[in-house]
């Protein structure tokens, strides 16, 4: 017998229709199961920890993170996997940084939701859930299968920091073009062998500090100098700078020039594209020479989500600006693909 910890946060497979409203509203773990008979057939140890109050994805911040970290850390010797039931609006931000946070997993740790909520009749919940506790127990020679953070959705397993949310209509709601599926479930599960990670006598840490002193700057033609120099002066260690195709600017001298200000002053600037598909190649073009130069990082391929993440974890981490910079540029738990 498989023994399972599933941590509900909360989100859309738990909600339940106000009739004075009409509007959904979370409630407790109870009402899925109740729609989950065949929970009870399956060879499992069920272990359920609730979040009280439940909580709506949009509200998730760093405390909770932490707090589902702590959670796996201190179970994490008692059970076989684990499960987390959670909004899809930012599952892809809490795999990215549960991915950080939890170096040398020899265990799943599968984000699950769904669309639509379990008591309706087209409701994705059971399938999505019912996959995700069979990844979470799959075994081979006594070790789990999948070792690091993943995301579940729609019959497809996707590395949690490659990830990223783009319908919100269908349920087929996330993608990760820029890394292969991890595994595809069928009438059989199939695993993709080569693109898993292998923890195997790895140790296992638990990272409890984190540091969101993280900006964002989007870019946009016509963007002004006021509104740049604002997110530069902000009070962040580090800026997630969004350019153009292949991570390209304008290069006007004034936007160069309070970019090189920045990073003088120990702002770390990362590139990464608008594009969701492709990696960041400074230097390829004229129109991100200039950024090379003056000392912006690359991006390469990685998502926004894990590229806002990974600061948070570094910044916790390291207290000084040089060591960020250099660990944001390498791969450290498979968010990113260096093309130098």
């Amino acid at each position: 017998m498989q023994n399972i910890f599933i941590i509900y946060t909360g989100g859309t497979i738990g909600m339940v229709k106000d009739p004075e409203t009409g509007t959904f509203v979370p409630f407790d773990f109870e009402l899925i199961a109740r729609n989950l008979p065949d929970l009870a057939r399956l060879n499992y140890k069920l272990t359920i920890h609730s979040f009280s109050p439940i909580i709506d994805s949009s509200n998730m911040k760093p405390s909770i993170w932490v707090e589902m970290a702590q959670i796996i850390r201190d179970n994490y010797e008692h059970y076989d996997g684990f499960v987390i039931l959670h909004g899809s609006d930012t599952m892809s931000f809490s795999a990215s940084i549960l991915s950080f946070m939890l170096e040398g997993l020899q265990k799943p740790v599968i984000l699950s939701g769904s669309q639509l909520p379990i008591g309706e009749i087209r409701t994705d919940a059971r399938e999505n859930m019912m996959t995700a506790l069979e990844i979470a127990s799959a075994k081979e020679n006594g070790q789990s299968i999948i070792q690091e953070v993943c995301i579940l959705f729609d019959n497809k397993l996707f590395r949690g920091n490659r990830s990223f949310k783009y319908n919100s209509a269908k349920f087929e709601a996330f993608r990760s073009p820029n890394y292969p599926v991890l595994a595809e479930a069928g009438i059989h599960i199939n695993y993709n062998r080569e693109a898993l990670l292998d923890n195997t006598d790895k140790e296992f840490i638990m990272h409890s500090t984190l540091d969101n002193h993280v900006g964002v700057l989007k870019l946009f033609p016509g963007i002004s100098p006021t509104f740049i120099q604002s997110i530069l002066n902000a009070d962040v260690r580090s800026i997630v700078m969004e350019t153009f195709g292949s991570g390209n600017t304008m290069t006007d001298e004034w936007f160069l020039e309070m970019l090189s200000a920045a990073v003088k002053k120990g702002k770390n600037i990362l590139d990464i594209s608008q594009c969701k598909v492709g990696s960041v190649e400074l230097g390829r073009y004229e129109t991100s020479q200039g950024l090379k130069a003056i000392g912006v990082l690359n991006g390469y391929d990685m998502t926004f989500e894990a590229a806002v993440t990974k600061f948070m974890y570094l910044q916790g981490q390291l207290p000084d600006q040089e060591s960020v910079a250099y660990w944001i540029e390498k791969d450290i738990r498979g968010e990113l693909t260096v093309n130098d």
